[in-house]
């Protein structure tokens, strides 16, 4: 009896042999296309904001924080709040908080 059972679940026969590599493919491209691509593509947004900021910038940081950019470092930025100055990594800096807080005109 078992070995029946082995005999014919060992390798399925005709097209269905060829649609479980495909099924595979096909998952591993939906799974690219809408998740891995948007958050790379979000990823590049961030870090195009982030080189962008000047000084004088209405910023938020993740946290929260909202200042005013006084003064920048390749890596660290100070910003400039109402009870004083903070220095910051510019990875801190949220870009979707700073752009819909203070847009910028074009």
């Amino acid at each position: 009896m078992l070995l029946i059972i082995l005999q014919s679940s060992a390798q399925p026969s005709g097209i269905a042999a060829y649609m479980q590599p495909l099924l595979l493919i096909g998952i591993v491209v939906v799974m690219y296309f809408f998740m891995i691509r948007p958050q790379s593509k979000k990823q590049k947004e961030q870090r195009k904001f982030q080189e962008d900021i000047q000084k004088g910038d209405r910023i938020v940081t993740i946290s929260g924080i909202h200042g005013k950019i006084a003064d920048m470092d390749e890596k660290t930025i100070t910003i400039e709040m109402e009870n004083g100055k903070m220095k910051l990594e510019r990875a801190a800096i949220s870009s979707e908080n700073t752009i819909a807080t203070y847009p910028k005109n074009k």
